[in-house]
């Protein structure tokens, strides 16, 4: 009588992928079938009935119902506009000058329109008036901007609408002009609102 003895797993598996593709001869047959099944599958599983606790995978999400209002803040930290960057600026003129002056209750002694002109032609033309003007002894002057227009983009990096509007109070800020320059803020309505500043300059 000859050992048997046991297959190497990759007999087994080939053994195991013929008898998926064996068909019975007598199908009504049960030996046959369990006798399939049981080479089919030599070692079942044993399966657990109640899957512990810490295999069952838990949602990240709370439960929510429609229309249901966030329980938390929103994360998104988006940079202020320009009109709310300058009013947190520090105050460096009299607070009751300028509270008129944001009120649209000074009237500026000279003004610049630099609507329409490029970067490259709106910052030469600004220094020389805002210096001019501060020779001058002027201490309140307007500098219109406007509000900047949507045009073609065909870069890859979207620009910024408005991009003289943007640059201005940078320029401002910086050498030759900073020296020269006390506040800048946003414009009344009645003097061009977000598309103007008023510049009040120092004392020479």
């Amino acid at each position: 009588m000859t050992r048997r003895r046991t297959l190497r797993p990759e007999e087994e598996e080939l053994w195991q992928a013929v008898a998926r593709t064996a068909r019975p001869m007598h199908p009504k047959s049960k030996g046959f079938l369990r006798g399939m099944d049981a080479v089919a599958h030599p070692h079942p599983p044993v399966v657990d009935p109640k899957p512990r606790e810490a295999e069952i995978p838990k949602s990240w999400l709370e439960p929510f119902r429609l229309g249901q209002k966030s329980k938390t803040a929103s994360a998104h930290d988006i940079a202020p506009g320009l009109g709310e960057a300058l009013k947190a600026a520090p105050l460096q003129m009299d607070a009751k000058l300028h509270g008129k002056m944001v009120r649209g209750k000074l009237l500026p002694e000279a003004r610049i329109d630099l609507h329409g002109m490029t970067l490259a032609e709106a910052h030469p033309e600004l220094i020389r008036f805002i210096l001019n003007a501060q020779s001058a002894g002027m201490r309140l002057v307007l500098v219109i901007t406007g509000k900047g227009k949507r045009g073609e983009d065909y870069g890859p990096i979207p620009s910024r609408m408005g991009a003289l509007r943007h640059q201005v109070p940078q320029w401002l800020r910086m050498p030759p002009m900073g020296p020269a320059v006390l506040q800048v803020t946003e414009a009344h309505l009645k003097h061009g609102g977000s598309g103007a500043y008023y510049v009040y300059l120092r004392r020479r």
